[in-house]
């Protein structure tokens, strides 16, 4: 597809330089088995593309444990507690703020982990993704003590008290159709990443599977078939990031 030669113009002057990027998935939003999940599975699976789930603790159960257990390439994150928004009315919503006692909040994250260890021990990683890409400073200090050994969020990585393993590139048009993005506007914000990557980093693609439309699915699969076997790119599991 003509729409990726940028990408891959891109991913030769790696390949010139003896360089190989890293780049890495995460979908948000795993509760239970569904058509959708089935489809995202079934894509990543067609390319051998690890992929992060982020997983709603509260709110997931053994079958999607069950569904998993013969996924290779799958990892399991903790996406926050009950993704509940207790920010104030004229607040982004989140669910990690300090609105509630920090007590309160750092709980619920310990039980998170724990529930999701016990559901996943194989598959399991010790990674907080935020609801809605937002966590109040003064929880990221307490997440160490709790278990947690990175964060994730969206946007550029900045320093943290333990590593931080972001998202960059959000396939979904949020604040417009709902739907997915323009194709060529995509492949630009990824090819921007790789030339703010430098030395190290990674390219982070986020995706949701249970509100994707034609669009998003037909860029992944364009996005995969360019770039998983090119020996320029590396889509990477999450726990090597980590390290």
């Amino acid at each position: 597809m003509a729409v990726f030669d940028p990408l891959l113009e891109a991913l030769s002057r790696w390949s010139e330089a003896g360089r190989v990027a890293s780049f890495w998935l995460r979908d948000d939003d795993a509760v239970i088995p569904t058509p959708a999940l089935e489809r995202f599975l079934a894509l990543t699976r067609r390319f051998d593309v690890p992929a992060t789930l982020a997983v709603i603790p509260a709110a997931t159960g053994p079958a999607l444990a069950e569904r998993l257990a013969g996924e290779e390439g799958i990892s399991v994150a903790v996406h926050g507690w009950s993704h509940t928004n207790y920010a104030m009315r004229d607040q982004k919503k989140r669910e990690l703020g300090l609105e509630r006692p920090l007590e309160l909040v750092l709980g619920e994250l310990g039980r998170g982990l724990d529930t999701l260890r016990a559901l996943h021990p194989a598959r399991f990683v010790p990674l907080l993704v935020p609801p809605w890409n937002r966590i109040d400073a003064g929880l990221v200090p307490h997440l160490r003590v709790l278990g947690f050994r990175a964060l994730s969020v969206y946007g550029p990585e900045k320093p943290a008290a333990l590593p931080v393993v972001n998202t960059h590139v959000d396939v979904m048009d949020w604040h417009g159709t709902r739907g997915g993005r323009d194709a060529a506007a995509l492949v630009a914000e990824i090819v921007a990443r790789l030339s703010d990557m430098g030395q190290g980093g990674s390219m982070g693609l986020l995706t949701h599977h249970l509100v994707h439309d034609a669009a998003v699915w037909s860029f992944l699969e364009g996005l995969f078939a360019a770039t998983a076997g090119h020996p320029a790119c590396r889509w990477t599991p999450v726990s090597e990031l980590m390290q």
